[in-house]
């Protein structure tokens, strides 16, 4: 009975949805004004849902992904589009981002979805604009500035990039981005709160901040039990927990996750160049045969760390750790002949120009060598740009490459499997990035126990 009632409203219900549809068409149709003709082509999806599934759909991390690849195919690489529940201009034409990114205030300004607002709290650097962005910047700008070639600070890095290469002595694999994720954190606790790696509190900290970037990632959906909300609870005892430490402080949480990123993008395409390991391990291998034994790294050893530098940035290049920023124009903009309508959300896509055959010769290959070209820095933005130029850019390129100095001359590896970076959007890997890993012990033993009684 209850079936065959079910089965008779079916038609209605079908006719019902059929008929919204219709009416939303109509009336869009009359009511919404005409589009100019120079709004880039593009499509806006279904009524009220857009394209947003489809552009946040998980890819490989060194690619472009379908959505975007098929749209830029058929449209361009400007389009419009209906994202994040807003009408949208999405870019992936590399001067128009760098003109975005360069135009914060002016004509854009940082617009991310209010669930991103939900987890990331009012006061993120991330989100917030005008003088109460610039008052944040300035203070953590000057804040790395000091930081990055103290000795404390340098002597924090190595110390614990050298705890890390003793833990794993025994160990035949690791996962390694869950190692990358614990090194910088911890590195943080250190340096800004003086909390020891192995205290409880920094474990309980760790397992908050894996729970909060989970969500971060995931679908704004705050229902009990999803991601999303049991990040929104993970910063809440973050922040308690910060509060209890250093009254009135806020931290930004993203840097962390995106050091973290770094380290383990830079470790997976060593893994899969070995030229490009012996070049790196060759150039630390130099640095420390000019050091006394138990000298440790400083400024000037980071200084000739060439390679090592060209070697980070073509991982950032290739691995595409951020895909994309949320703007929004603050007046109409025109720009190559498109017009970006005033309010419409923009989407700068800073890992279209790094993979862009116009922009950089054979673009999908890793070669390192190719950033002997100083002109390479006007091609990409993998730490944004402009206002929001990430402050922690250069603190993030010292901490990998004190600790690649101590991984390449300690341990051989190799990626266990078929594991590749996912752009989701943030970056994760299939397994976690797990390696197998083999001491190195012609010189191993020499670099540990040289520097382990800093």
């Amino acid at each position: 009975m209850f079936s065959s009632t079910m089965i008779g409203l079916l038609p209605i219900s079908l006719a019902l949805l059929i008929g919204l549809v219709l009416v939303y068409f109509i009336l869009h149709f009359f009511f919404v004004k005409q589009e100019p003709t120079n709004l880039p082509h593009g499509s806006m999806g279904w009524p009220f849902f857009g394209e947003t599934i489809g552009y946040l759909k998980p890819h490989k991390s060194n690619s472009m992904g379908s959505f975007l690849e098929k749209h830029c195919s058929r449209y361009g690489k400007v389009f419009k589009s209906h994202l994040f529940g807003c009408p949208a201009i999405v870019s992936c034409d590399h001067e128009l981002n760098t003109f975005i990114l360069q135009n914060e205030e002016r004509l854009f300004q940082s617009s991310y979805p209010k669930a991103v607002h939900g987890i990331l709290g009012k006061l993120s650097m991330m989100l917030v604009s005008g003088e109460l962005h610039k008052k944040l910047r300035s203070v953590a700008v000057s804040f790395i500035s000091m930081s990055k070639s103290m000795p404390a600070f340098l002597h924090s890095v190595e110390k614990l990039s050298i705890s890390v290469m003793e833990s794993w002595k025994e160990r035949r694999e690791v996962v390694f981005f869950k190692e990358a994720k614990e090194f910088t954190l911890y590195l943080m606790l250190r340096h800004l709160l003086s909390i020891e790696p192995e205290e409880t509190l920094a474990s309980k900290i760790l397992e908050d901040f894996l729970t909060f970037m989970k969500g971060f990632v995931s679908l704004p959906l705050n229902v009990p039990g999803s991601p999303y909300a049991k990040a929104v609870k993970a910063r809440t005892r973050i922040s308690s927990t910060l509060k209890e430490i250093i009254k009135e402080r806020e931290k930004d949480n993203v840097g962390y996750e995106t050091t973290s990123a770094l380290l383990a993008i830079v470790v997976y395409f060593l893994g899969q160049h070995p030229n490009v390991l012996e070049c790196l391990k060759d150039e630390h291998q130099a640095i420390r045969e000019n050091k006394k034994y138990g000298e440790p790294l400083n400024w000037e050893d980071y200084k000739q760390m060439e390679f090592t530098s060209n070697v980070i940035s073509e991982a950032l290049r290739c691995g595409n750790v951020v895909k994309f920023v949320h703007r929004k124009a603050l007046q109409d903009v025109t720009f190559k002949g498109y017009l970006i309508p005033s309010g419409w959300k923009v989407l700068p896509v800073l890992t279209a120009a790094n993979l862009d055959p116009s922009v950089h010769e054979d673009p999908s290959e890793f070669n390192p060598w190719r950033w002997a070209d100083q002109a390479m820095n006007r091609k990409v933005n993998p730490f944004g740009g402009g206002l929001r130029l990430c402050p922690g850019a250069e603190l993030a390129k010292v901490e990998a490459a004190f600790f690649l100095h101590h991984l390449v001359l300690n341990y051989r590896w190799k990626i266990k499997g078929d594991d590749f970076p996912i752009s989701c959007p943030y970056l994760e890997f299939k397994r976690g990035l797990l390696l197998e890993i083999e001491p190195r012990e012609e010189n191993g033993k020499q670099s540990l126990i040289g520097v382990s009684s800093l």
